[in-house]
């Protein structure tokens, strides 16, 4: 049987109703919060997000289950946070703490979608195979640049090599370490697989960021052994179930670090940037931009550009200067 085709006024009374209905739960739920204020404020970090549903670890230990006051802003995986207690195991979250950093991507709607927040280290994971794009791999510079966070270059899958290509495929990523970017190689089916890798992360809050098919996911498991444990205790504790592994989740590292496995991350992009933006996050061009001869010089054909004149002198590697042109053509004036 045809569903019967509502008419433009039975529309307008349906959304009216269920308009009346959200603002009386939510008033509802602003009353019962109000409530709480007399109880004792306490620090946490959002460990994993789901909806509405928050798992907060509290700086004194254990994990909560909290709703956030809607009036505060969004939190994410990462976010310090002010939480009070509404029974044994839940709470609300009542305000946001200013951020250090945070990692975004563009959303459908072309805005900045928050990722993850407070990350300390970028460790952007490339493979031998498939060969690795450094214009990919700019773009995690740019970004970890501008929001002023340090980064290191993981090159997985170096198995896959023979040891006589070792050298030269390293060599044809030298420019990043002689700009302040340490090269780690590795891989994961050679023991000792992470040994270069895990005094880099201690004490720090970091995220992978790589294109798919660099090992990412093996290097989570390698990383975390005792992920399903911790899954499951945040399970058991936030009542979120499966999905504490379908969103952006903050693990505890055996050396005392924190690792964030974020989804949203395999389809990381940088978004629209200014051109001045864009400069900045190309650290080595610094030296040169006041000594272009035009203030907004695009290091293209202008003449006396220092940039360019850097590059023939071999102080800028020639890639990253033609990475940068391809990024400029996309960003805003």
């Amino acid at each position: 049987m045809p569903r019967r085709r509502l008419s433009e006024r039975q529309v307008q009374r349906i959304q009216a109703i269920q308009e009346r209905r959200r603002q009386r739960l939510e008033q509802r739920t602003e009353r019962v919060l109000e409530q709480l204020d007399d109880n004792e404020p306490r620090h946490g970090q959002v460990i994993v997000r789901h909806g509405a549903n928050l798992a907060v670890a509290g700086d004194h230990g254990g994990v909560k289950r909290c709703l956030a006051r809607r009036n505060i802003g969004h939190p994410v995986c990462g976010d310090r946070v002010v939480w009070q207690p509404t029974g044994p195991d839940c709470g609300v979250v009542t305000a946001l703490l200013p951020r250090t950093t945070v990692l975004s991507r563009p959303g459908y709607d072309g805005r900045d979608k928050p990722l993850a927040a407070n990350i300390s280290l970028i460790v952007v994971v490339i493979a031998t195979r498939p060969e690795p794009s450094s214009y990919l791999i700019d773009q995690y510079l740019v970004t970890a640049e501008l929001i002023g966070v340090e980064t290191i270059i993981l090159v997985n899958k170096m198995d896959l090599l023979e040891e006589t290509e070792r050298a030269g495929f390293l060599s044809r990523l030298s420019h990043y370490e002689r700009i302040g970017y340490p090269l780690l190689a590795l891989s994961v089916r050679e023991m000792p697989a992470l040994e270069p890798l895990m005094p880099r992360l201690a004490g720090q809050t970091s995220i992978l960021l790589g294109q798919s098919g660099v090992g990412k996911s093996s290097l989570v498991n390698t990383l975390l052994p005792s992920q399903e444990v911790q899954v499951g205790r945040l399970s058991a504790a936030t009542g979120l179930g499966r999905h504490t592994t379908s969103a952006a989740t903050c693990y505890t590292l055996e050396n005392g670090g924190r690792l964030i496995d974020s989804p949203g991350v395999r389809s990381f992009r940088l978004g629209e940037i200014a051109v001045a933006d864009l400069e900045r996050g190309f650290r080595e061009f610094a030296p040169y931009l006041q000594h272009c001869r035009f203030n907004n010089c695009r290091h293209l054909h202008e003449p006396e550009c220092a940039v360019r004149a850097a590059v023939e002198a071999g102080k800028i590697a020639r890639c990253r200067l033609e990475n940068f042109h391809h990024l400029a053509a996309q960003a805003q004036t």
